[in-house]
């Protein structure tokens, strides 16, 4: 089980720290009616990681990538190995795309009547930014493969689960708690943090990205040779 929660953990911060989604959040708690929508976006946002994570946890085993020997099965790495590549590809576009010293970095089209959002929309932003963000997606689904690999039972296998999802997805639950219980205090601390967010953006996710991958391509590579 250690073993498991220590690989989940480069896939826990990369998720955790992902600026899109705290971004959008914050963006949230800055706006007239912060709430409904924070909360709503927030467990839209926890389910969203639930759902991908247990749904790559369930096909990787259908997919018969697990082993009852001590190693890593083969099918397991196969599929690390491929979506350590498939990362590598993405942290490589970020970075070629990340805005050069001193260029104002605009915020997508779909950020800027956020503070207008309805909780129904926030809560599918949340669950899409988890489910169809690639970046999200790919890290998320490494981690239900990388839980199903790790020879655990069922009860192991929520922990993991919950461990992995009430983690990853902190960074937004967090503020959102504090801003509920400490409105004032935390306005200028989350302005501070989301223009840090916005000129940073590309380039935080596209190391941590390039980091993950070579992480779950030496993980593939090493149970296959």
């Amino acid at each position: 089980m250690g073993a498991v929660l220590g690989d989940l953990l480069p896939l826990t911060v990369g998720v955790a720290v992902s600026p899109v989604p705290i971004i959008a959040v914050i963006l949230m708690l800055l706006a007239p009616r912060a709430g409904a929508a924070s909360v709503a976006f927030a467990t839209g946002w926890v389910l969203g990681i639930a759902a991908v994570t247990v749904v790559a946890l369930l096909l990787a085993g259908g997919a018969d990538v697990t082993d009852d020997d001590a190693g890593p099965s083969t099918g397991a790495s196969w599929v690390k190995l491929l979506l350590g590549l498939a990362l590598l590809a993405v942290g490589a576009k970020q970075w070629r795309g990340r805005p050069k010293s001193g260029q104002d970095v605009a915020l997508p089209t779909w950020m800027a009547a956020i503070d207008h959002v309805t909780p129904v929309k926030a809560l599918a932003l949340g669950v899409a930014l988890a489910a169809v963000n690639p970046k999200n997606l790919l890290m998320i689904m490494s981690a239900g493969v990388t839980i199903a690999d790790g020879a655990l039972d069922t009860g192991q296998q929520v922990v993991a689960v919950v461990v992995f999802t009430a983690l990853a997805a902190s960074t937004v639950v967090l503020p959102v708690v504090a801003y509920l219980v400490a409105k004032e205090r935390m306005r200028r601390p989350l302005e501070d943090l989301r223009g840090w967010l916005q000129a940073n953006n590309a380039t935080v996710m596209a190391v941590l990205i390039l980091v993950i991958g070579v992480t779950q391509v030496g993980k593939g590579l090493g149970g296959l040779l």
